[in-house]
């Protein structure tokens, strides 16, 4: 390679160092937060918005499919493990006042109540797979803890038949009853007639005068 060769060659680098050192952009002093999404109709980029966790404060569960026995008493020593409770209430029926296997309890801290629905539902408990969830408290009906403190007494059935047999019919009543089983009586004969059976019905014998029971059961 001669003189001249080299001169050009030498003149060529520096054209080319030159030109690719212009064409670098300078970099910002104060570079800017990558943007985490853009905008469907173009536009500059937008930064997601923070958003904050919102706070429960429920604090009323669900407990379904409660086992027979697990009731009210039961129910308050079982969850109070998780925390303070405040009020438990088992859905009973009005006339015999027996479960209906649901009900609901009250704790007073939100996280609490949290907690104990993670770990209670679906537990398997006396052969019952219980259901429990949070109620929101926009869900939680006003009359939901009314008569929550009520003692229910189971009706004794027993004890009520036994003073409907153990009492004297008036002669008002015992008049009444006549008029029924003369107006049963008249019903199966004309059955007997349609069905096209010769049978001749006994006729009624009783007293027009209410008798003192033959047998009387002891109420204690």
């Amino acid at each position: 390679m001669g003189a001249k060769a080299k001169k050009a060659l030498k003149k060529n680098m520096k054209k080319i160092s030159a030109s690719a050192a212009s064409s670098q952009l300078p970099l910002p002093q104060n570079p800017k937060p990558s943007a985490d999404f853009l905008p469907l109709e173009g536009g500059p980029a937008r930064k997601a918005p923070v958003t904050t966790p919102i706070e429960s404060k429920a604090t009323v569960l669900y407990i379904g499919r409660i086992p027979h026995g697990f009731y009210e008493t039961e129910i308050e020593a079982f969850f109070s493990q998780f925390g303070t409770v405040k009020r438990v209430r088992v859905a009973r029926n009005k006339k015999t006042g027996k479960s209906k296997h649901f009900g609901f309890i009250q704790f007073e801290d939100p996280e609490v109540a949290e907690i104990a629905a993670g770990a209670m539902n679906d537990y398997l408990l006396m052969e019952h797979m219980l259901k429990v969830h949070v109620i929101a408290p926009e869900d939680v009906k006003p009359n939901l803890w009314k008569g929550f403190k009520c003692n229910y007494k189971p009706v004794d059935w027993v004890q009520i038949e036994r003073k409907q047999h153990n009492k004297e019919r008036t002669l008002e009543e015992h008049r009444k009853m006549l008029q029924k089983v003369v107006k049963r009586d008249q019903k199966r004969r004309k059955r007997i007639e349609a069905a096209g059976i010769q049978y001749e019905c006994p006729e009624l014998v009783g007293n027009t005068q209410p008798v003192p029971k033959r047998i009387k059961f002891s109420e204690d």
